[in-house]
Parts: C-alpha cells; structure tokens; sequence
C-alpha cells in the first residue's frame, strides 16, 4: 500500500527519561557497535553470549539518555507532538511538563515518544504518537503521571499491543485503542477466573452443589466426553461463549 506506517520502537517515558514501558522492534538497538562487534570477534564466544543481553541494554540506556538530554523539559500537547532527531533517528512526542521549580527532577507528566526512521513522514509520525496519547490518556482517566501508569502498567503493555505488532502500525483512533484495551483485558481476567474455578471444580468433583457453575459445567463436560475434553479445551470454549456473547451485547 502507498502508506504503511513503521516504527522502530515506542517509549513510555517519565520526566527524567526513564523508560516505565516500550518496545524496540527489529534490529534497533539489537546491535552492538562495530568497534564492540571487532572486539567480541577477537574474545570467547560464551563470553559473547553472556553479554549480549547486557550490551543491547546498555545500548538502548545510552539511546535513551540522549533522547532525554533532547526532550528534557519541553512539554508537548496531546494534539501537537513536538520532533527530535537522535543518532540519525526521528523521535516523535506528546506529553511532559515542564521541570519542577527550586529543584532537580523533570515533571510530572510521562511522554510517549515513537522512534521512526529518517525518510518517515514527521507528519505520520506525529499523527501516531497523538494517537496512542490519547488512548493512554483515556485509559488513565486524564492522569498520565508516572505513578499512575506504574499503577496500570499491564494496560499500558496492552496498549502497545494493541496499537503496533513487529513495528507496523494497527490502529491510531485513540478510542477504539481504548476500547479494545479494556475489552481484551476483561477477556483475560475473565479467562483467569474461569481457569480458578474450573481448578476448583476439580478438586471437589463429586462434592459441588447443584449451583457449581463454570467449574462444574466444564468437569460435567469433561467426564461426560469420557476424558476426550481437556481442561484447556473447555477454557477455549468458554472463552468462545463469552466473546460470541460480548459481541451481540
């Protein structure tokens, strides 16, 4: 297609540049530098392997702390992302505030940066951090503090999810990203429910009440199959039910 967003990675960063969430996609940062590259060729390979983790975190650390010294203490609007350019990369965000007063310390506010490559449009870019922004800010109920998306981390892992897969962009529409947050995360808890119900079902089977409900439904369906049902068989199709249910509501 004539347009196909693509990203090298999302930050979820607070004011003093730490990374709180975010995901690098295919090989940005993966790569140690060619001096390191030369060295390592020279040395042991398990020592190779045994830094090789260490290395691409330090790599996205010293990435990551020159994005800050950029973005530092300028604050971004929702709808107005403001663009850097790090290490021959586009950085573009929304979010931040400006530094507390009287003191050390950036503000209050997180910023989600989105890492594009040179010839992305800055002006796409720009269009996909606004976004994934406003979804945040909506999962957030307009607080999006540091402590509050270390309060919801899993939601911001999901909004990620939700919004990039491998790097290429899904959606950008900031309440659907929202929407389909929320609904695929009460999915899962409702999956985790069931999963603890049906444990329990099993370990009293032959003891429920009448009124047992899912984990007695699935040991019924299990021991009238004679075994053929597994346990997560009759998870995925609970799970099945409960979608097909969502979707007519």
């Amino acid at each position: 297609p004539p347009l196909l967003p693509k990203i090298d990675a999302i930050l979820v960063l607070d004011g003093d540049g730490n990374r709180l969430a975010g995901k690098y996609y295919g090989d940005f940062m993966k790569a140690a530098s060619p001096s390191s590259a030369d060295n390592g060729a020279n040395g042991a390979d398990t020592s190779d392997n045994a830094t090789a983790a260490q290395s691409v975190e330090q790599l996205r650390a010293s990435f990551e702390r020159q994005l800050q010294a950029k973005i530092g203490g300028i604050a971004a609007k929702p709808d107005a992302a403001e663009v850097v350019t790090v290490l021959g990369k586009t950085a573009v965000f929304c979010g931040g505030s400006a530094p507390n007063q009287g003191g050390g310390g950036g503000g209050t506010d997180v910023r989600v940066v989105h890492i594009g490559p040179p010839g992305e449009s800055e002006l796409v870019l720009a269009h996909l951090v606004e976004g994934m922004y406003d979804a945040l800010s909506q999962l957030m109920g307009g607080a999006t503090d540091r402590n509050m998306i270390l309060d919801n981390l899993e939601l911001v892992f999901l909004l990620i999810d939700e919004h990039c897969d491998g790097g290429i962009i899904l959606e950008t529409d900031g309440h659907k990203l929202s929407s389909s947050v929320l609904l695929r995360d009460e999915q899962e808890s409702r999956m985790g429910e069931m999963g603890a119900e049906g444990q329990g079902g099993g370990a009293q089977q032959g003891q429920a009440p009448a009124s047992g409900g899912m984990g007695m439904s699935m040991g019924m369906g299990m021991g009238g199959m004679g075994g053929d049902m597994t346990i997560a068989q009759a998870l995925m199709q609970a799970r099945n039910q409960i979608i097909s249910n969502l979707s007519q509501s």
